[in-house]
């Protein structure tokens, strides 16, 4: 019996993902764009409605001196660094450069997904983007997008959520 190979792309994870559940989703083609504004507009929604991310480096005291989060918040707001620091007991808090960014998350910058396929990278999302019935994200590609119902984007990628938005 053949056996079935995990896809390696963040893309091809995420829509494996997708497709070997029940989620309520749609795939949206686009031009290709990797602003958050432009993106929703080109999507056809309001840009809270959109997951905005971003990988954070958080620098602690201790033996483990770095945690490293997708922080994830509406599209129309900003990543609150204080408010990620504080959740991670951390010293200080820092966007983190763009080749960790893309290599933890497999995806280029602009088109990072709002799911964490990597145990290192932890998953922390505003409630504020879970208020909407539906989320809008690039797909891992900066030309095709993903509308996911909300409820089925927290059961499938189980995020921490706290206020971490501004």
């Amino acid at each position: 019996m053949p056996t079935m190979e995990m896809p390696t792309t963040a893309f091809g994870r995420l829509m494996s993902v997708l497709d070997g559940s029940l989620a309520d989703y749609r795939v949206i083609d686009h031009e290709a764009e990797g602003r958050t504004l432009r993106a929703s507009d080109l999507r056809g929604h309001a840009p809270e409605q959109a997951a905005k991310c971003m990988v954070v480096q958080v620098r602690r005291k201790g033996p483990t001196e770095h945690v490293t989060v997708l922080a994830v918040v509406p599209g129309d707001r900003r990543v609150d660094f204080k408010k990620v620091r504080r959740l991670f007991g951390g010293a200080d808090a820092t966007l983190a450069d763009r080749s960790l960014a893309e290599r933890i998350t497999g995806c280029v910058s602009g088109c990072v997904i709002p799911f964490s396929f990597d145990p290192g990278l932890h998953l922390v999302v505003d409630p504020e983007l879970l208020a909407h019935d539906e989320i809008y994200f690039n797909a891992a590609r900066l030309d095709r997008s993903i509308a996911l119902g909300t409820e089925h984007f927290v059961a499938l990628s189980e995020p921490r959520v706290a206020p971490i938005a501004r």
